[in-house]
């Protein structure tokens, strides 16, 4: 699957149901691997707010996210929709600090989206694979939120409230890709008696009783009815006998527990990455499901760190051994690295040919040979060497040196035949040549060596 964005530049308005201002917003297309990004283009040099769990700063009553002095609330609805729809990368440029909320679903995003089009990009999708049950639980509130592995992303969701009027709900969806059909069209609810509390803390200022279910637990409550027609300038409001008030009739039976997967969903898009697995969820709620995203965002980030990465070796490497001669000091029978892959401003990707040829296999268990540990370390460092060097403009003048390694582990033993995929990533920015580096070395996707590697780059003594 290729990652995706919309096809077209499309806009929309309306109110925060929480602040009330009026925000317009347009969704534009994003190249591959941006994300989905907010820009606040009414503040000066239109910040960026990045979709990441890491940006949440509140999630009372909505999902509010914060990135620097620019920030952005109620965006679950509609980074909902933009998962429902498939879609990894988008620009989201807003002039205000909250996400309109229209009528109170997803809908009108999904079929903002779908009016688009999409189209897909070049990269592949970068899915996060659910391997194994994943559990959250908050003691507090009794909620439950646990991942299993799934080959789709698949949810099932139950609430209970203890209401005499919301009885307890379920709701399944068993593919993503039903999302616009079975989901994206739930409402958002609350409770009568949570009403006037929203409305004294200043919270419903966009509220206009269009876009949210409201519940009503006990009849006694009739009498908040004459505040709220005041408050909404509507004489018509009543209680119907379901216990709802007349502002709405209900899209589904279960309207209330598919509007919470909606939200789970919105909520998990931060993760970064679509999701394959199941989650189920007993309870939901923004704070819970932040926390459980979170959890998962940690185990997400242990595991690449701890995947080899990708090569084509079907291509040319950026540099090939002689090329590496010409920066590197060292030389047959001491020069171990044989390519490097990939350079970035703070990583470096290198590849060692472990061959039954080579020297130390001779002394090192003939009969059952095995590369040795520390020279596993010496080619990680060489490969890092290569990083250092290459910031300076005349790398043959310089040697490269060894200070220090710290906390090296060996996993899995290295035999001729293997192919040693090192990766190795600046744990500090280099300064007077100083580098500062952590490494990993893979054979087959699975890790056998790493360590911390402190070296240092001195120009040729003439």
């Amino acid at each position: 699957m290729k990652q995706k964005t919309i096809k077209n530049i499309v806009s929309f308005s309306g109110k925060g149901i929480h602040t009330g201002v009026l925000t317009n917003v347009s969704l534009l297309p994003a190249k591959e691997n941006t994300g989905i990004v907010f820009v606040r283009k009414d503040l000066d040099n239109h910040p960026t707010i990045k979709a990441d769990v890491s940006n949440v700063c509140s999630t009372k009553r909505c999902t509010k996210l914060k990135q620097g002095i620019a920030e952005i609330s109620t965006v679950e609805h509609l980074l909902s929709a933009i998962t429902g729809a498939g879609i990894d990368n988008m620009i989201i440029e807003t002039d205000n600090i909250e996400i309109p909320i229209l009528d109170g679903s997803a809908k009108e995003f999904s079929q903002l989206i779908h009016e688009s089009g999409t189209i897909e990009l070049s990269e592949e999708k970068n899915y996060f694979k659910i391997k194994r049950k994943i559990s959250f639980t908050d003691e507090e509130t009794g909620a439950i939120l646990v991942a299993t592995p799934s080959n789709q992303y698949q949810l099932e969701i139950e609430i209970d409230y203890n209401s005499k009027t919301l009885k307890k709900q379920k709701a399944k969806l068993e593919s993503i890709e039903n999302y616009d059909n079975e989901i994206s069209n739930a409402r958002t609810f609350c409770f009568m008696n949570e009403l006037e509390h929203l409305l004294n803390n200043n919270l419903i200022q966009g509220g206009d009783l269009n876009n949210a279910i409201v519940i009503v637990d006990d009849y006694k409550e009739i009498k908040k009815v004459d505040k709220l027609t005041k408050f909404f300038n509507n004489p018509n409001i009543k209680i119907n006998k379901n216990g709802i008030l007349n502002n709405v009739n209900l899209r589904y039976d279960n309207e209330p527990v598919r509007h919470k997967l909606l939200d789970v969903i919105g909520d998990l898009s931060l993760l970064g990455r679509p999701i394959k697995g199941k989650i189920k969820a007993f309870k939901p709620g923004h704070k819970n499901n932040i926390k459980f995203t979170n959890k998962l965002k940690q185990l997400m980030t242990e595991e690449i760190q701890n995947t080899a990465p990708k090569i084509n070796f079907k291509e040319q490497p950026i540099y090939d051994k002689k090329k590496i001669e010409s920066i590197l000091p060292h030389r047959s029978p001491f020069l171990f690295i044989d390519e490097i892959r990939e350079i970035g401003e703070d990583y470096i990707v290198g590849v060692k040919y472990v061959k039954q040829e080579e020297e130390y296999f001779k002394g090192h268990f003939p009969n059952e040979p095995i590369m040795p540990g520390v020279l596993q370390l010496e080619t990680m460092a060489q490969a890092g060497g290569v990083l250092i060097l290459s910031t300076v403009e005349d790398p043959e003048n310089y040697l490269t040196f060894f200070m220090k390694i710290d906390n090296a582990k060996f996993k899995q033993k290295v035999i001729p035949g293997d192919t040693l995929i090192f990766k190795l990533k600046l744990i500090s920015p280099i300064r007077r040549g100083l580098c500062h580096m952590h490494g990993k070395g893979f054979v087959n996707d699975k890790l056998v060596v790493e360590a911390d590697l402190l070296a240092q780059i001195a120009k040729k003594e003439k």
